[in-house]
């Protein structure tokens, strides 16, 4: 076992677990946020997905020995203008089915609305193609972004 000492949603996080642990399970079992998902567990399906200093990261291949002084942020601590846009054209657009994914999928979003405030089809397509929905609400989250890219205009 070893000490951490993260930074988790703005708040200090003291964890003991051993070094290769990823950060999804600290996130999740140490910390006990259980908004970030375990979908894959080898980064291909996005449900773990978390910002480390603000860029969207699979937590679930990250050891917490690498996050060192990183600002981590769960979907629990979510938190601006295009998170609050993207959360509410999700509800408008009653984007989740089963909602498993829907954390990594709210993430993935924000942090393509962050970087493009008017996104293409294929810009969405590019951005999200990391997250997977076994429910296919594909078109829905397409849809809802382009809301919520709209509701940031102006």
């Amino acid at each position: 076992m070893a000490a951490y000492s993260l930074r988790i949603n703005g708040q200090t996080k003291n964890v003991e677990v051993l070094p290769d642990t990823p950060l999804l399970w600290v996130i999740r079992d140490t910390v006990g946020l259980t908004g970030t998902k375990f979908g894959c567990g080898i980064a291909q399906c996005g449900a773990c997905t978390v910002f480390v200093d603000g860029n969207p990261t699979r937590s679930c291949q990250l050891q917490v020995s690498d996050v060192g002084n990183s600002e981590i942020t769960t979907i629990e601590g979510i938190g601006g203008r295009e998170a609050q846009a993207v959360q509410k054209a999700w509800v408008a657009r009653d984007v989740p089915q089963c909602g498993y994914c829907q954390s990594g999928q709210v993430m993935s979003a924000v942090a393509l609305l962050k970087d493009n405030k008017k996104p293409s089809n294929e810009d969405i397509d590019n951005a999200m193609s990391g997250n997977l929905c076994r429910c296919a609400t594909y078109v829905r989250i397409r849809a809802a972004i382009h809301d919520a890219a709209k509701s940031l205009e102006g």
